[in-house]
């Protein structure tokens, strides 16, 4: 495995419709390897192969329901993924590991399911709620060459993450 570089904000691939994955082989669960590795090192909560520069319609997921010790055990990889139903609203803060220190207050489902298949081609499908549901969204929208601030209502100042973190810390306590 490897570490991907994460393309910034202003890459033109970052734009860019991805094409659907075909080929289930060595060379994807390395990409998927490759990408696994990278979003445990960013401490992100999803990421796209577009971000690291493959225009193939694969993402990882961090599934926040799941419970576990090891980040690498709540990773779930979607190839060819589609929205195939959603409910509610939640009106969050978002941010973009291809745009670093930028959050903005973004309107999502609070419920999502997904539909794709495994590294292997095996089809599947996923629920995921409140920030699950945040993170399918925004990495699908990543393989259409959508970055979150088409949908950013408000940016977030530094005192406000501040204030926003903390207020996740006391959650935890």
């Amino acid at each position: 495995m490897a570490l991907r570089n994460i393309l910034k904000d202003g890459d033109a691939a970052l734009l860019k419709k991805s094409r659907a994955v075909t080929d289930y082989n060595a060379r994807l669960h390395k990409l998927l390897d490759d990408m696994r590795e990278t979003l445990i090192e960013a401490n992100g909560l999803g990421l796209a192969a577009p971000q690291v520069g493959v225009l193939r319609r694969a993402v990882l997921v961090v599934d926040t329901s799941i419970e576990s010790e090891d980040v690498s055990d709540q990773i779930i990889e979607l190839i060819n993924p589609e929205i195939i139903a959603s409910s509610g609203e939640q009106d969050g803060a978002e941010g973009c590991l291809s745009a670093p220190g930028i959050y903005g207050m973004v309107k999502r489902p609070q419920l999502v399911k997904v539909r794709a298949t495994d590294r292997y081609g095996k089809e599947f499908e996923a629920w995921g709620e409140g920030l699950t549901a945040r993170a399918f969204c925004h990495e699908l929208d990543h393989l259409d060459g959508i970055m979150f601030s088409t949908y950013v209502s408000r940016y977030l100042t530094d005192e406000e993450m501040d204030e926003l973190a903390s207020r996740r810390e006391g959650e935890d306590a």
